[in-house]
């Protein structure tokens, strides 16, 4: 995985001082990389019985859609507040100074499906956890929760103790 870790861009100060930013854009400009993203996950989960793949706006669509495809599965999109245009739930979740919002479609997920919830990077866990109560409002059963990337030193797991986390690499 060292050669992703390659793809992967630190950008010091963003989008705030003090902060390091791991830039996942160099990694899907190379097809070579995005293919091992899409391919890793697919080794991991084919045959898991996942029955649907949902994917946090706006980078775990870029992974999350890819990988429906290859696992032979349909993608649901978590959408941040005011995005979705059907009967749609919403979960708030804490950020560093406020809150967010993200919403599913409340037909998205039936009741007792196999959900893979994915999104580019863990950090900690708040947006992950809000997405996971969504599907489980609605039924479903996340099979997984998976990142590219990890931040560790964040804890971010840590918001997600009912679940099994994976992620492909770690910071």
């Amino acid at each position: 995985m060292e050669h992703l870790k390659a793809l992967i861009r630190d950008v010091p100060d963003f989008p705030m001082p003090g902060i390091l930013f791991r830039d996942v854009t160099p990694l899907l400009r190379d097809a070579g990389g995005l293919k091992h993203v899409v391919d890793a996950f697919t080794r991991r989960y084919g045959g898991q019985g996942i029955d649907v793949v949902a994917g946090i706006e706006s980078r775990g669509f870029i992974f999350g859609a890819p990988l429906a495809v290859a696992l032979g599965v349909g993608f649901v999109p978590i959408r941040k507040l005011g995005k979705l245009p059907a009967d749609r739930i919403t979960r708030e979740y804490a950020l560093e100074y406020g809150t967010n919002a993200l919403e599913m479609h409340r037909d998205a997920v039936t009741p007792g499906e196999r959900v893979l919830l994915i999104d580019d990077l863990l950090a900690t866990g708040g947006t992950a956890r809000a997405a996971a109560e969504l599907i489980q409002e609605l039924g479903g059963q996340i099979a997984e929760v998976a990142f590219v990337i990890e931040l560790a030193f964040l804890n971010g797991r840590a918001a997600l103790p009912d679940h099994s986390v994976h992620a492909l690499l770690e910071y």
